[in-house]
């Protein structure tokens, strides 16, 4: 048996800043504890190798979620990031903290210290933006943020065809004013990725009070007289337990983090006893209120000089190669979009309600879960919802760790779901289809209805996630609540989590860069209870 003051459950986004902030008193001893390897996988680095990611594999858990009824009864690929850096190192790369109204809605919902001037200093913190100290961003922390090195035709293009159907130029979508089209900002370092591992843990493993174990699997938290006193896991083919005097601190995301609750007999009582699964915490609102972004990703064909596709097949594959190897520049710097359109389709609404991204590709799926890049010319309009209203659940299938839970969505559900993403997509054709961009020659790869009825009917075939999954452990005061407004869980002593998996309603936008103020606000929380 180890001894420990902390025990962090998986090294994600979260759980990386946690180990960093933890473990900088020499003092505090902290076991950071991963399922997945080490992040050797060379493509890790490259951004765009995140199709090569993006298949089950060493560092992909490779997720199904259950048929979904409104999709046409489709089960739905999840990949999520199994390894060191977690999904940060196998996601899109895309900075975006998501709207201050969002955070404002977190605290009024019995979540005080959440609210937008609170968490605004903790994504400074960790921030090194590219364009240095300012009011709303961070000069000097450990993640890199920087701007694209590449821009690409089609990108300015769409910017200036929103600019002339009304919408607004934004420079910068994280300073509190969200609507309208421009660049992202990407956590990419010199063209490389930086994840939550490379920016927070990777420099700081050499302190000899952090222990990093991979490929060690948590098996259940151990709870006695209604305190967490450590976990049971394995690594190495042998079982081991560790303890600790402080927390434990689950951070393995919004499918794992459940999970483990639910098998350490912290769960809905009903469900648990179904399994045999002694309860120690009757707790019904672990796994319940998952909620996820979707996609209905829309294809154009394009002019060659618009296009990226034929820079990324056959021979000038290696072309873009050999540029990104010796010169860190070309195809291969880019995330997986370039610019977004924050706009509101739906009236008086008080913030953008959909997200439209846009690709100077175009992918095409692999039986099983992998991307390539698709042949001919062609570009992406990639239209997301961003406030969801369908709720499901994640509950187990067996009470062993190594099956994959149930993953139940629910996509879709709502009809004001279905409302905005036909809206959505009606506006990205109205950008698609005007003047500026039918002089370019863009046209339409695939005939889509113009008729809101059967557009949805289309794109109940063609929806697909963003891959943004939140929710499963919802912060709150109510009965339904899984941790109270600091992260611990109700009704259990010495037992966090800190993760995506808190989030009582899901961010405006991508969820990478609000995991990682997670991890730091858990931090803060954690250090100052721990004076008391």
């Amino acid at each position: 048996m180890d001894q420990f003051d902390y025990v962090i459950v998986g090294a994600g986004s979260a759980g990386c800043v946690l180990a960093n902030r933890l473990s900088a008193d020499p003092a505090t001893r902290v076991l950071l504890l991963e399922a997945g390897p080490e992040p050797k996988d060379p493509w890790i680095k490259i951004p765009a190798g995140m199709a090569r990611l993006f298949k089950p594999g060493p560092h992909n858990w490779g997720y199904f979620t259950e048929p979904q009824a409104e999709l046409n009864d489709r089960r739905i690929y999840w990949p999520r990031g199994k390894g060191l850096g977690g999904s940060s190192a196998i996601n899109g790369m895309l900075y975006v903290r998501g709207h201050p109204l969002d955070y404002e809605h977190w605290r009024q919902l019995s979540n005080p210290g959440w609210g937008w001037d609170d968490v605004l200093p903790l994504f400074k913190r960790g921030e090194r933006n590219q364009g240095g100290e300012s009011p709303f961003h961070g000069g000097g922390g450990e993640l890199s943020v920087s701007d694209p090195i590449m821009h690409h035709s089609f990108s300015d293009l769409f910017i200036a065809a929103a600019g002339d159907q009304g919408h607004a130029h934004n420079t910068d979508f994280n300073d509190g004013e969200q609507d309208g089209v421009g660049y992202l900002q990407f956590t990419i370092r010199n063209g490389e990725r930086c994840s939550s591992y490379e920016a927070f843990v990777r420099p700081i493993r050499h302190r000899r009070n952090l222990t990093i174990l991979t490929e060690a699997q948590v098996e259940k938290v151990i709870v006695e007289a209604g305190r967490a006193t450590g976990v049971q896991y394995r690594h190495g083919g042998e079982r081991r337990t560790a303890s600790v005097s402080g927390e434990v601190i689950l951070a393995g995301g919004v499918i794992n983090s459940p999970q483990l609750l639910m098998l350490s007999g912290i769960g809905p009582g009903d469900h648990l006893n179904e399994l045999g699964i002694a309860v120690a915490r009757d707790r019904p609102g672990v796994g319940r209120n998952l909620h996820d972004h979707m996609y209905a990703s829309v294809v154009y064909e394009a002019p060659r000089r618009h296009s990226v596709n034929h820079l990324l097949r056959g021979a000038r594959a290696y072309a873009e190669g050999a540029r990104y190897l010796f010169l860190r520049g070309g195809a291969l710097t880019n995330g997986t979009s370039q610019t977004s359109l924050f706009a509101r389709v739906t009236p008086g609404v008080e913030q953008p309600d959909v997200q439209i991204n846009t690709r100077p590709l175009s992918f095409a799926a692999v039986k099983g879960g992998g991307l390539e890049v698709a042949g001919g010319s062609s570009v992406t309009m990639s239209v997301c919802q961003l406030r969801p209203e369908s709720r499901g659940a994640i509950t187990l299938k067996t009470p062993d760790i190594a099956d994959a839970p149930l993953i139940q969505p629910n996509y879709m559900e709502s009809p004001i779901d279905q409302a905005v993403m036909v809206a959505g997509v009606q506006l990205a054709r109205k950008i698609m289809n005007g003047p500026k961009m039918r002089s370019q020659g863009f046209s339409e790869a695939h005939a889509i209805p113009t008729d809101d009825a059967a557009l949805l009917d289309f794109l109940r075939t063609i929806l697909g996630p963003v891959y943004h999954p939140v929710g499963t452990c919802r912060m709150g005061g109510d009965e339904m609540a899984v941790v109270d407004a600091r992260l611990r869980v109700h009704g259990v002593a010495g037992l966090r989590v800190a993760d995506a998996s808190i989030m009582p309603v899901i961010t405006s936008g991508n969820t990478n860069a609000p995991a990682i103020m997670i991890g730091e606000k858990a931090a803060d929380m954690i250090l100052a209870d721990s004076e008391r």
